[in-house]
C-alpha cells in the first residue's frame, strides 16, 4: 500500500486493509526500524536516552533487581523513549506544516517537549524508588551513613 501525500483523499478501500500478508507485516516493521533510526540521528536527546536506559538497566542487574524492579524500569524507559518517538515526529509534522516560523507550531513543539520531560521526570522517580535502597545500603557500607 502506498503512502499518501498531505491532503489526498481517502476512498473506502482504504479503511479496509485487505488480506492478512506477511509480506506487508515485515515492510511495516521495516518502516518502524527507519522511525527508530532516524529519530538516533536526527535527536540528540534520543542519545542521552539510550546512555541513560543502558546505564539504568546494567546497574540493576549489578544490583541484582528482582523482576518486579525490572518490570517497573523497563516502563519507565519504553514511556521516555515513547515520548521521545511522539515528540520527533510531532517535530517533523510541524516543520512541514509550517516550514516558516510560527507560533503555533512553537507551541505545539513546546508541549511535545514539555511531555518528554514530564516522561522523564516520572522516570527519575521510579529509578530513585527502585534502587534508593541499594544507595542507602550502600552508604552505609562505606561509613557515609551511620
Amino acid at each position: 500500500m502506498e503512502r499518501r501525500g498531505f491532503g489526498e483523499d481517502v476512498t473506502a478501500s482504504d479503511l479496509h486493509p485487505g488480506p492478512f500478508s506477511i509480506t506487508d507485516r515485515i515492510r511495516s516493521f521495516r518502516h518502524a526500524i527507519d522511525g527508530i533510526t532516524l529519530m538516533l540521528r536526527s535527536q540528540h536527546n534520543a542519545w542521552l536516552h539510550a546512555v541513560a536506559s543502558i546505564t539504568v538497566l546494567i546497574s540493576g542487574i549489578l544490583c541484582r533487581l528482582s523482576a518486579k524492579g525490572f518490570c517497573w524500569l523497563v516502563i519507565a524507559i519504553m514511556s521516555v523513549w515513547t515520548a521521545e518517538a511522539l515528540n520527533t515526529a510531532l517535530e517533523f509534522l510541524a516543520d512541514v506544516a509550517s516550514p516558516e516560523f510560527h507560533p503555533l507550531a512553537k507551541k505545539a513543539k513546546d508541549v511535545a517537549a514539555g511531555a518528554v520531560l514530564i516522561s522523564a521526570g516520572g522516570s527519575v522517580v521510579i529509578a530513585l524508588l527502585i534502587f534508593g535502597p541499594h544507595i542507602i545500603k550502600c552508604l552505609y557500607r562505606a561509613g557515609i551513613l551511620s
